[in-house]
């Protein structure tokens, strides 16, 4: 969890030097699942590498978002999710975790004044860690016992935010990521997050 927290506070400089010139800035913690959609089960990967390959789905994720939005309802945003728990992969004993990194341009039209939309899209990684005890010095001194295996990936994604209390909304949300090269390790390249994040909007139209 101190990565997590070392890479929020590397967020929140990326984003202060643009905060001044934007109209409002959002916070956002969610909760929610993955599930890959055109896959059959396990079976012998599509790659050259020819592995046994599960479906990348299921366990509870856990995301943080922020994003800044300009003149015109444009602005960016990122966002990482998580699977809160490791991962059985497909009860072999192996375990993984999943993390999604994003980096997205964002329109946000107001439908009404407790309901706007989310449009995004972008580019990131997905950094898939396989746990187990290794001779490195990251495993021995640091626990850092695991083996990453990284993809460049594409997003989209929708959601739709009500502000229940003032500025605080909650925002029920889905993704879609094409992770490239994704059956090196799981059934497929295609991945959908659903899920709903709670937050808090600085700034804003009729502040």
């Amino acid at each position: 969890m101190r990565k997590f927290a070392l890479l929020a506070s590397v967020v929140s400089i990326l984003f202060l030097p643009h905060f001044a010139a934007a109209q409002q800035g959002d916070a956002m913690l969610g909760f929610g699942t993955i599930t890959s959609p055109s896959n059959n089960g396990c079976g012998f990967s599509s790659s050259s590498s020819g592995n046994f390959t599960c479906p990348e789905k299921g366990g509870l994720y856990i995301n943080l978002g922020a994003d800044v939005i300009f003149h015109q309802r444009l602005g960016a945003a990122f966002d990482a999710a998580w699977r809160a728990s490791q991962g059985n992969y497909e009860d072999s004993g192996q375990p993984y975790r999943p993390i999604l990194f994003d980096f997205n341009g964002v329109y946000e039209p107001i439908i009404s004044k407790k309901i706007r939309a989310d449009l995004f899209g972008g580019i990131g990684w997905q950094d898939t860690r396989f746990y187990g005890y290794s001779e490195t010095t990251s495993c021995i001194y640091f626990g850092a016992c695991y083996t990453s295996s990284n993809h460049f990936l594409i997003d989209v994604g929708a959601g739709i935010r009500y502000y229940f209390w003032h500025h605080a909304f909650i925002r029920p949300e889905v993704r879609y990521y094409y992770i490239h090269n994704n059956t090196a390790d799981f059934s497929s390249n295609n991945v959908i997050r659903a899920g709903a994040s709670i937050g808090y909007t600085i700034g804003g139209p009729g502040d």
